[in-house]
């Protein structure tokens, strides 16, 4: 009986001695657990009032406060030290490219030519430009960016340079420098970032590629759900449809706008309007006459540019890194009217004795329309449909019957081009791209040009997100 006795004695002071324990814990834990509870509610409590104290200094257009910060350890005040170096980055491209038409020889037929014109990549292996980015915050108020062209037969171009705002109140950025204008939705984006390896037609006869202003930019962006950006640039005009015309003051402006937003939880989108204004002095194209002599023309007129665009993106949920697809379009319209001089700069054609002028009026348009559809993470295939209108262009030389005729203008010959481009692109990671593409290309008379192309695209360093 007694082994008994002390037998449940035992057990019972055990059990006691577990419970007691637990109790114990317990009682740490959720000691542990108000302490932790009060620390995160002081700190919520302070962000808080923070945040308010920001909103209310923001509506009253005041800067924020400069404020002490305590010594901070060696690492963090080597980390300091580094932050106020330019962020770097290089995009390296190249091609493997063939086409049945020579890419030299390469033309639009019925459109003034830009004389800066991109066709096609070269036969063969060839080097796309390399661009050398470098962004900083200069101080509180201020940005910079320069973007640096390494030709592949040499030398360095700037592309891009230029200061912007950080600190304008009410939603206003200003920009001041060499930029890519917002006109449109393509426009301001870099070749790395396109879906294809060129841009569409309209861009190459209406914006000789791509509009670039030396100039200036204010552009508002209003404190609304639904995304809307009003702008206007002033610029010296020199890029087509302008030129350099070496007089002072403005030689180019454009406004433009842009709304977009969500349609539920898969659909995003944009479109806009923009207007651009250049004037031309002397502008000149090479030509050749009806004997196949060559000729010299020039422009000297106004050119008025419209333009619409849209874009809409699709991704289950939001989520685009499994599938997702983008829907995206634009519409340009030029109107050219001023004067044309025939064989202005070059020796008098065989069969007229003196050069020619007399009015040019001209309206064209264009547009384009494609898909890019991420079937599979990392892979993507693309199809783009691009078209120029011939419209209506009024040579006075010819109507007037001065001498030259329709055929002494072979450029302006009545045409619309078209072309429909595939692509089909893998992508490593973020930084990396390769591209397979293939082209129908009638932008010259005669017989369509072929084209097809392996495209590579690397970023190295620091590289920012894309627009939308």
């Amino acid at each position: 009986m007694l082994r008994k006795f002390l037998a449940v004695g035992a057990l019972s002071l055990a059990t006691a001695a577990s419970a007691l324990a637990q109790d114990t814990d317990i009682a740490r834990i959720r000691e542990e657990f108000n302490e932790l509870r009060d620390r995160y509610e002081k700190r919520i409590e302070s962000l808080e009032k923070r945040l308010a104290e920001a909103e209310s200094r923001s509506a009253r257009g005041e800067p924020a406060p400069m404020k002490a910060e305590p010594a901070a350890p060696a690492a963090a005040a080597r980390s300091t030290d580094s932050a106020f170096n330019p962020a770097i980055s290089l995009i390296l491209e190249g091609t493997l490219s063939g086409a049945s038409r020579d890419p030299n020889q390469y033309q639009i037929t019925g459109f003034v030519p830009s004389g800066g014109e991109v066709g096609p990549p070269k036969r063969g292996f060839g080097l796309a430009e390399t661009e050398l980015v470098m962004s900083a915050n200069i101080d509180p108020y201020f940005r910079g960016l320069v973007i640096a062209a390494l030709a592949p037969e040499g030398g360095i171009g700037v592309e891009e340079a230029y200061v912007q705002s950080l600190s304008l109140p009410l939603g206003f950025t200003a920009k001041g420098g060499r930029f890519f204008s917002a006109l449109g939705y393509l426009n301001e984006q870099h070749q790395h970032a396109w879906d294809f390896q060129d841009v569409p037609l309209p861009y190459r006869a209406f914006l000789g590629g791509k509009l670039r202003h030396d100039g200036i930019q204010l552009k508002w962006v209003a404190p609304t759900d639904l995304f809307l950006e009003l702008g206007a640039e002033l610029s010296a005009g020199d890029q087509f449809p302008g030129n350099d015309r070496n007089k002072s003051g403005i030689g180019g402006s454009a406004i433009f706008g842009h709304a977009g937003g969500d349609i539920g939880a898969s659909l995003a989108w944009r479109a806009g309007a923009s207007f651009v204004r250049a004037s031309a002095g002397a502008r000149s194209y090479e030509d050749t006459d009806a004997l196949g002599g060559s000729v010299t023309n020039s422009f000297t007129g106004n050119s008025r540019l419209w333009a619409l665009d849209a874009v809409i993106k699709w991704a289950p949920n939001g989520n685009a890194k499994q599938t997702n697809f983008k829907l995206q379009g634009e519409y340009l319209r030029l109107k050219q009217d001023g004067e044309l001089a025939y064989n202005d700069t070059a020796q008098p054609a065989p069969q007229f004795g003196a050069p020619f002028r007399d009015y040019l009026r001209a309206v064209q348009s264009g547009w384009y329309v494609q898909g890019v559809w991420q079937f599979h993470p990392r892979w993507r295939v693309g199809y783009r449909h691009d078209v120029l209108r011939y419209g209506r262009v009024n040579i006075g030389i010819v109507e007037n019957g001065l001498g030259p005729g329709a055929a002494d203008f072979p450029v302006l010959a009545p045409y619309s081009p078209k072309r429909n481009t595939l692509m089909f692109d893998f992508n490593p990671s973020e930084f990396s791209r390769l591209r397979l593409q293939y082209a129908l290309d009638n932008s010259r008379i005669g017989a369509a040009d072929r084209q097809w192309l392996l495209q590579y695209i690397h970023s190295l360093g620091a590289h920012g997100a894309h627009q939308f």
